[in-house]
């Protein structure tokens, strides 16, 4: 028989009565520890603690998204609300059934946790003790330990004497093990109601937060990286629906691997609703910046482009908020007198879920979510932002950079947006990153292509004994490197090779077949 699931109230008390069988028993609680749901599977007592509006609501909407999430695992699972309490049966008892239940349990935002259960049949104290002894015994080996019990319906022995016969046992027959009421290793928990027992086996986990879609739609700035894959799921995990847009600087690569990285975190954690992947070829808008704009303030005015942007597609699909990957202090543009500028640019809610998190720490929620392994292999822009990058950008100046720009070519971008089902990208999804040939020694005759910004090659010129160097800034290879001769291998360089790699891209999808990227 398949254990019952269910979800704990508090850590203090035991868990209330379920008579279930081959099914999920789930109770769930508000992340703030407020009102709480009782839900269970024995709809004639069962009771609701407490509810206004909002919250039947938010219970209505977890049943809906557990039947989705669940309904793939087993299509004839049946999921029921019965006003009080929600049971959730399946006829299907193989272990990897009972495990990718817990699975797609855990990936459903809105429930804290859920502790797995066992049921029994009983006539005396002495077979509930040799059950508990089978399923639990091992886990107290050479830990204190303390039995919490509770009792329903008419019997023969009270509460107080299931926990100690119970723990008495145990005590006596499992090596290590040692009694201690008050803040022990272990608490075992058994409920019992009439001739059945019923023993918490294991407690799991679940996202927490708050269900789909209980807040309202936000746009999720996606560069596919650390920050933004784990802003994306915290707001996942808030309960709202979270959309994607992406800024394409680099080419087919970086969009196809934004894609995967979408693709992960909605498939995974938020495939009860459909989402919108959006895509905004910005190269014309930081050509026009690179252009026109000061060095210093370029990463500023960047930013300010992008929130205008972000600001005209969520206008058009009547989403609520923007949401960026940005923490204070980590990168030049993230500064509060920056990020204060950059926010005036529109009047569109700018969330910013990491923005008191450190780097490590968001590393790490990466890892744990499963987009980790994503990010860093994800390709970079590289060379927008200038060398002495302003730290305390001022309004006034920022402004009078961006009378140089010409704002026909952002409307245009805006304009040509592409909006798809987050669903139809699949296939596109599923494709593995491309790589251009790398090599640290040329071969004579070759020529590298220095693709930095004009300020960083005037820096520190590229100088190479023996091999052909030609300056051809990154934003000018679209419409010049055509011109060069077509008999000759080039291999792009820059600073940190990710831009290189990028452009060699580019151009390999051009027809440009002999560009390689030069990593000294």
């Amino acid at each position: 028989m398949l254990q019952i699931l269910k979800e704990i109230l508090d850590t203090q008390s035991s868990f209330t009565d379920s008579s279930a069988k081959n099914g999920f028993d789930i109770k769930f609680k508000n992340a703030d520890g407020g009102t709480a749901f009782f839900l269970k599977s024995n709809g004639d007592d069962a009771k609701l603690l407490s509810a206004d509006k909002t919250e039947i609501a938010k219970f209505k909407v977890t049943e809906n998204n557990i039947k989705i999430v669940l309904r793939k695992l087993d299509e004839k699972v049946q999921v029921r609300n019965n006003w009080d309490n929600i049971s959730v049966v399946t006829k299907l008892t193989d272990a990897q059934t009972r495990l990718d239940f817990i699975d797609g349990l855990q990936r459903i935002p809105g429930i804290v946790q859920f502790i797995e259960v066992t049921e029994v049949e009983f006539s005396t104290l002495d077979e509930i003790y040799q059950k508990t002894f089978e399923l639990i015994g091992h886990t107290i080996a050479g830990k204190t330990f303390c039995v919490r019990a509770k009792r329903i319906g008419q019997h023969d022995f009270t509460s107080t004497d299931l926990e100690r016969y119970v723990g008495g046992g145990l005590n006596q027959h499992v090596e290590g093990a040692r009694v201690k009421l008050s803040r022990p290793e272990v608490t075992i928990r058994l409920e019992v109601k009439d001739d059945k027992a019923y023993i918490v086996t294991q407690t799991h986990l679940g996202m927490a937060g708050f269900p789909l879609p209980t807040q309202e739609d936000v746009l999720s700035l996606m560069s596919g990286g650390f920050d933004s894959g784990v802003a994306s799921y915290q707001m996942i995990r808030k309960g709202a629906r979270t959309h994607f847009l992406f800024f394409n600087l680099g080419g087919a690569a970086h969009e196809i691997g934004v894609k995967q990285a979408s693709y992960f975190l909605w498939k995974k954690y938020s495939s009860t609703h459909k989402v919108k992947f959006i895509t905004v070829d910005f190269e014309p808008v930081v050509a026009e910046i690179l252009e026109n704009v000061e060095n210093s303030q370029m990463g500023v005015v960047l930013k300010r482009m992008m929130m205008r942007a972000g600001s005209a597609v969520a206008e058009k699909l009547n989403i609520q908020a923007l949401v960026t990957g940005e923490s204070i202090g980590q990168v030049s543009s993230q500064t509060l007198a920056n990020l204060s500028v950059i926010d005036r640019v529109t009047e569109t809610l700018i969330l910013r879920p990491l923005i008191q998190h450190d780097k490590q720490e968001i590393i790490n929620i990466a890892r744990q979510i499963g987009t980790a392994e994503m990010a860093e292999t994800m390709p970079e822009y590289c060379g927008v932002i200038s060398k002495k990058p302003t730290v305390k950008a001022k309004i006034d100046v920022i402004k009078g950079e961006e009378e140089k720009f010409d704002f026909d070519v952002l409307d245009t971008v805006i304009d040509n947006a592409r909006v798809m089902d987050v669903r139809d990208i699949d296939v596109e999804a599923k494709q593995e990153l491309k790589e251009a040939e790398s090599v640290a020694d040329l071969p004579p005759g070759s020529v590298v292509v220095d693709i930095r910004s004009p300020e960083e090659e005037d820096a520190a010129p590229l100088e190479i004994e023996g091999i052909e160097v030609i300056h051809l800034p990154f934003f000018r290879l679209a419409t010049k490197f055509g011109d060069l001769p077509k008999d000759k291998d080039y291999y792009l360089y820059c600073d940190r090779g990710v831009m290189s790699q990028l452009q060699a891209l580019i151009l390999h999808e051009q027809g440009f077949t002999t560009v390689k990227v030069y990593r000294p």
